[in-house]
């Protein structure tokens, strides 16, 4: 059993309109825009056909990479032990890579940085099998991990991006030999939207546009970054500093990026993006994409952190106290078309596990706890990437109720027996005389 009530609220200027491909020209075989913060969707175009994403897969390999840190099981200064089939391929024209010698040591600091920044590709594949034991293993973890995350098209057969009929025979073990990993743009939104939210350390990264790897002791590879929006190179844009490019015959020139700009955070993908001979094209059709996000759209607050909703108290069984107030633990924000106008209504909904029979909720109650949520409903409603749903904000408890004793429970037991006894004797009353 669920309590909820909702409460109207006066028309407001929070308006919502979904961009989709007949709101913008963006030339490219797949699209989407969305919030970072939220997830909410501000543009779309055949969001959900899965599609070959390139070095765009390495955002997975990131993803993991930051988790084994954060859970202990790899750290930045270790030193990698290089697979033998990896020092041809670090060296095979045609493929971004940084060169890798047999000779020397390399931290996973050191590998990460050239996956971020150059998109090399053997680093990738080194890394892939020091935090899983095999690149196999590590696929195998990709796949796990995009079902975690709630993503619903994808198909990661290697942790680079590269088709599998570029690695010479050593292709992950149960992925064809002539696959290649393909996602749909919602999905690598959704991987995206959680790369920069779990692990924002990542475009301390991304952001920088230009470094050096040490490949020897006395031998340095220049890495440019391929993200051409980046500050200082040739398709700069104000507030922009990330995300992963990837590019390959199938992907045609692909890019998901992020920016930027008075505290709005944008994601964008753009798959197979302009002419397949002019890299730099993704990033026209991402400068649009940013411009129509940042000029059309604004965020806005529609409930503030401690914010009380109306009727905010709630019937307490089996407590000290017999009632509880509430007040939002956060802010809610929604990004919005500017200058328009919509209808909300907030809901208030109580966690069903906490309710008893009568929908009352049952002491104890410590000060803090979750106890509910208060939901934003528009007339026209926002879409979200799925694992993002906007469900509103958390409802907690302003005090702490213990639960009643056995003499506390009696005296109101007695008193609710002699207070229906009157009722009942009142109302045999009235009807004499009536």
């Amino acid at each position: 059993m669920s309590l909820l009530f909702t409460l109207v609220l006066a028309l407001v200027t929070v308006p919502y309109q979904k961009a989709d491909a007949n709101t913008i020209n963006v030339d490219a075989s797949a699209a989407i825009m969305i919030n970072g913060d939220t997830g909410q969707i501000l543009y779309e175009d055949n969001i959900d056909e899965q599609l070959a994403i390139a070095s765009m897969t390495k955002m997975m390999t990131e993803y993991l990479l930051f988790e084994a840190i954060e859970e202990g099981q790899v750290s930045w200064d270790d030193t990698v032990q290089i697979e033998d089939h990896l020092y041809p391929l670090s060296h095979q024209g045609g493929l971004s890579n940084v060169m890798l010698r047999s000779d020397y040591d390399y931290t996973v600091k050191d590998l990460y940085e050239s996956m971020a920044i150059y998109s090399a590709n053997a680093s990738t594949m080194a890394l892939a099998s020091h935090i899983a034991g095999s690149e196999s293993a590590f696929v195998q973890q990709m796949n796990e991990k995009a079902a975690e995350l709630g993503l619903d098209h994808y198909d990661f057969v290697n942790s680079s991006g590269l088709p599998n009929s570029s690695l010479d025979g050593h292709h992950p073990d149960g992925t064809p030999a002539d696959a290649e990993t393909t996602m749909s743009a919602r999905s690598v939104a959704q991987l995206a939207f959680h790369l920069l939210n779990d692990y924002p350390e990542v475009l301390e990264t991304a952001s920088i546009p230009f470094a050096e790897f040490q490949a020897g002791p006395d031998e340095t590879v220049n890495m440019p970054n391929w993200n051409q929006m980046l500050p200082g190179m040739s398709h700069e844009y104000e507030g922009a500093d990330g995300l992963k490019t990837g590019t390959t015959d199938a992907a045609g020139n692909s890019f998901t990026g992020t920016a930027l700009r008075d505290g709005t955070r944008l994601i964008t993908v753009v798959m197979n993006a302009g002419d397949p001979q002019i890299r730099t094209e993704r990033f026209d059709e991402t400068a649009k994409l940013f411009d129509y996000g940042f000029d059309q759209f604004e965020d806005i607050t529609v409930v503030e952190e401690g914010q009380e909703p109306e009727d905010n108290t709630f019937t307490v069984s089996g407590g000290k106290e017999t009632e509880v107030s509430v007040v939002t633990s956060e802010n809610l924000n929604v990004s919005t078309q500017k200058n328009a106008n919509q209808d909300y209504t907030l809901e208030v909904v109580l966690d069903e596990e906490l309710l008893n029979e009568n929908g009352e909720l049952v002491a104890p109650i410590s000060e803090g706890e979750r106890i509910g949520t208060l939901k934003v409903n528009f007339d026209d409603p926002t879409e979200y990437i799925q694992g993002t749903q906007l469900s509103g904000v958390a409802l907690v408890a302003t005090e702490d109720i213990e639960e009643a004793g056995w003499f506390t429970m009696s005296m109101r037991g007695i008193g609710s027996f002699f207070s229906s006894m009157w009722t009942s004797l009142t109302d045999t009353v009235s009807g004499w005389f009536n």
